[in-house]
């Protein structure tokens, strides 16, 4: 009985090593957490009201900007690889930092972020989960909504090709 318990305290003690090892080598496998220089800000060219500014600062720079603010877990593995995927993910999809200067184009972002608000896909719950200061109310997402549709609705609209 008593060597059973020597050999299961040694196996716990080499599972409990090798998880440190492996935990120790994922964090040389960090991803790069990068902020490039802001090219062309949505405040330079289609300025919102500073209530909506101060909304999507809160709500969605973080993942659709080049101003990330990296919290400490995004420099620790696993972690940090869905942080800098998700980041980046974001902005391919919309970056508030490289904010086109052609009308059709910011027409079809600004129906584009009306939209994903309307569905309520963004902000997204496993953001706000740790962020709760990025959570809109209903009257936060249907402010930031109005002013995307009354910005958008001089701008001619993107052809279907773009």
């Amino acid at each position: 009985m008593l060597a059973t318990l020597i050999a299961m305290k040694h196996k716990l003690k080499s599972v409990f090593g090798a998880a440190v090892v492996v935990f120790g080598l994922m964090q040389l496998a960090n991803p790069a957490r990068t902020n490039p220089p802001v090219m062309n800000d949505l405040s330079a060219t289609n300025a919102p009201p500073p209530e909506i500014a101060a909304l999507l600062r809160a709500a969605c720079y973080d993942c659709h900007s080049h101003e990330t603010k990296w919290p400490l877990y995004s420099r620790i593995a696993p972690s940090s690889w869905l942080v800098v995927s998700d980041v980046n993910e974001g902005r391919q999809h919309l970056n508030f930092s490289a904010w086109p200067t052609d009308p059709a184009l910011v027409a079809k972002k600004l129906d584009r972020i009306n939209e994903v608000l309307d569905y309520r896909e963004m902000p997204p719950g496993k953001y706000t989960l740790l962020h709760p200061e990025a959570r809109l109310t209903e009257d936060q997402r249907k402010r930031i909504m109005d002013w995307t549709e009354a910005a958008a609705k001089p701008l001619p609209m993107a052809s279907t090709n773009q």
